[in-house]
């Protein structure tokens, strides 16, 4: 049997600028994130095409549960209206767990504060239970800031579950 999920984290912060920051850290300049977050993202490189184009392949050096990580990522989409970045993983760590990856990432300006939702849909290899590790991880990193509330949902095969 297929397992197919998806997990929606979002997290409000205080960003100046409705965001814009943030989204073009994570859709242009990704490659800064590894000084933001030293501990967890050590690199992140173009492999092929540039950063923010839709088509460019990145290749990410991460530390999860102690374990130094790669990830090789394709951008599916960039919209700058939208503030929202969609890759896909197509080589690493990551797939020796899942068949496919793909996260989103949608900044929403709210006066004084921003809104940073990260979506994650996948497809496991296997039946095997589902661990939230690499999505807390992606959570963390985007409460680097001033975190106010935070809301986090997980679906597995259409069903609502709560993470805690």
């Amino acid at each position: 049997m297929r397992v197919i999920g998806k997990f929606e984290v979002e997290v409000d912060i205080v960003a100046g600028g409705g965001g814009d920051v943030f989204h073009e850290i994570f859709s242009t300049r990704p490659h800064h994130i590894s000084t933001m977050s030293p501990a967890n993202i050590h690199g992140v490189d173009v492999h092929e095409g540039d950063f923010g184009k839709p088509g460019s392949v990145i290749l990410w050096n991460y530390t999860l549960e102690g374990k130094k990580c790669v990830a090789k990522n394709i951008i599916e989409v960039v919209d700058e209206e939208n503030k929202l970045v969609k890759t896909k993983i197509i080589d690493g760590n990551l797939l020796k767990e899942f068949k496919t990856f793909t996260l989103t990432l949608h900044v929403v300006p709210r006066g004084d504060l921003t809104g940073v939702k990260w979506i994650v849909e996948f497809e496991k290899i296997d039946e095997t239970i589902y661990s939230t590790n690499f999505l807390s991880s992606a959570k963390n990193e985007g409460r680097d800031s001033s975190t106010c509330k935070e809301e986090s949902k997980l679906f597995l095969e259409g069903k609502e579950l709560k993470c805690r």
